[in-house]
């Protein structure tokens, strides 16, 4: 039972994780945006805010990938990854050794 239920703690610590780095990013998106239209505002020219989000995406790629914050969700989410996809290949492995006959049920 407790192996349900540390897999059930890394699936939710997945999803948290990923909420918060997708969350992270479109947050820089938005941030990105508003300091193109502020600063075109201040310099008396009008940008369309899609435009503006699009030139905000092309500039948040990269920046997500290198800055600290962004880089540590990232690795975070890839560890949790790793965790609920070894599990998922465990419980892969031992269905199918289930339907060749195979009693490996004190093994698990």
């Amino acid at each position: 039972m407790s192996e349900a239920t540390g897999q059930q703690d890394a699936r939710k610590r997945l999803a948290r994780n990923l909420a918060l780095y997708t969350l992270a990013r479109i947050g820089l998106v938005v941030l990105i945006a508003a300091l193109i239209v502020g600063v075109a505002t201040l310099i008396g020219v009008e940008v369309p805010i899609i435009v503006a989000a699009l030139f905000a995406l092309i500039v948040a790629m990269p920046l997500s990938l290198t800055l600290t914050p962004f880089k540590n969700l990232r690795v975070r989410v890839n560890e949790d990854i790793a965790v609920v996809d070894e599990r998922r290949r465990q419980d892969k492995a031992q269905l199918r050794a289930r339907l060749r006959g195979d009693d490996d049920s004190s093994s698990a």
